[in-house]
């Protein structure tokens, strides 16, 4: 199918450039519900949702379903497989106490009505693969090869934006920048079915909303990002970019959100990801990802550790890049109190760009 949609592309498409799209510049004012759709003005947009949730006997799921647009056209043409955008989605499950990991990845062209994004509606679908967005409530469907899920996302607190002045910063300069906000608790309760059974599951997720045109620096070779929902009714972001000499990006930022839903920005001289030294390395790419963890966060006088209970979950990617992405156990304190939580750590940057899958 790869194959087939870049032939096509070489026949309808006008190539566009990065300057032909906005890019993402302070000032911008978010407005809900508009913001949760598209923004076709900007060349890159994804949609990201990840959560942790349990069966009523403790099965433990994580799980991912991710929407991403790339612009690829700017031409105006009333053809129903015309490509003006590329649409890539992701869809995983982590099977915790099962010890097993399943993802898929899709690559389609809108067409009529393949793929794509309508405010109307409120859908964001890629197939049978769908999120349903609404201001008070979202659902989510996906219908994989060993497993489906049929989930509802209730928000506890509103939209985060991230980073200051309406733009998340990734490097120096006009334009290596997103427009970025989260949804960072959101009750959830459903259905997976996995093996010939299906699980009544609850738990929490988090919702990832980006849109920009080319954020990232020529230097800039990946990055490690991690959202934590803590049972103290808080929640964390945090991520830090990484250049190709390995050093990390004075750019690299991240938030905390308290119990009554208010964020503070934090800065890179406000907290330090650490990894440990033992890595889990992909049988599939020989890519070598660091798995454990350690946060300090002076400002908050906190300190976490980040452990997974399954080190298999790992993207294998065959139409984009491979990254790491899964689900995580969080401990530490805060002023001596106990904390801990779950959530999710995405590494990006660890597998060679274009280097063959090893099948499994």
């Amino acid at each position: 199918m790869r194959n087939k949609l870049f032939a096509l592309l070489l026949l309808t498409a006008t190539y566009a450039t990065a300057q032909d799209y906005k890019i993402a510049q302070p000032g911008y004012t978010f407005a809900f519900p508009q913001d949760y759709f598209n923004h076709e003005d900007y060349q890159t947009e994804w949609w990201y949702y990840t959560g942790n949730v349990k069966a009523a006997d403790g099965h433990r799921f994580g799980f991912e379903l991710t929407f991403f647009r790339q612009g690829v056209s700017r031409a105006e043409s009333s053809r129903p497989w015309f490509v003006r955008d590329l649409w890539m989605a992701h869809i995983a499950l982590s099977d915790v106490t099962g010890g097993r990991f399943y993802s898929e990845e899709r690559l389609n062209r809108s067409g009529p009505g393949v793929a794509g994004v309508d405010a109307q509606t409120g859908l964001v679908w890629n197939g049978n693969w769908q999120a349903h967005i609404a201001e008070h409530r979202e659902e989510l469907r996906g219908v994989a090869d060993k497993f489906d899920l049929a989930l509802q996302l209730t928000p506890v607190k509103r939209p985060v934006v991230q980073g200051q002045n309406g733009v998340s910063q990734k490097a120096e300069g006009a334009g290596h920048a997103s427009h970025y906000f989260s949804l960072t608790r959101l009750s959830t309760t459903g259905s997976i079915a996995l093996d010939g059974k299906t699980y009544q599951v609850e738990g929490t997720s988090w919702i990832d909303h980006e849109f920009f045109t080319g954020s990232m620096a020529a230097n800039e070779t990946g990055w490690d990002w991690l959202s934590v929902q803590l049972a103290d009714g808080t929640e964390l972001m945090l991520y830090r970019l990484r250049h190709k000499d390995g050093s990390i990006d004075p750019y690299s930022s991240g938030s905390y959100v308290d119990a009554n839903g208010k964020s503070q920005f934090l800065s890179f001289r406000d907290f330090q990801m650490t990894p440990a030294p033992d890595n889990w390395t992909s049988p599939s790419t020989r890519a070598a990802y660091p798995i454990r963890w350690h946060v300090s966060i002076p400002r908050l006088n906190m300190e976490l550790d980040i452990t997974t209970p399954l080190k298999s979950q790992e993207l294998a990617g065959r139409f984009g890049t491979s990254y790491w992405e899964g689900a995580i156990d969080v401990a530490g304190a805060r002023d001596q109190s106990p904390l801990r939580g779950v959530g999710y750590l995405e590494m990006t940057g660890y597998a060679e760009p274009g280097k063959p899958i090893i099948p499994r």
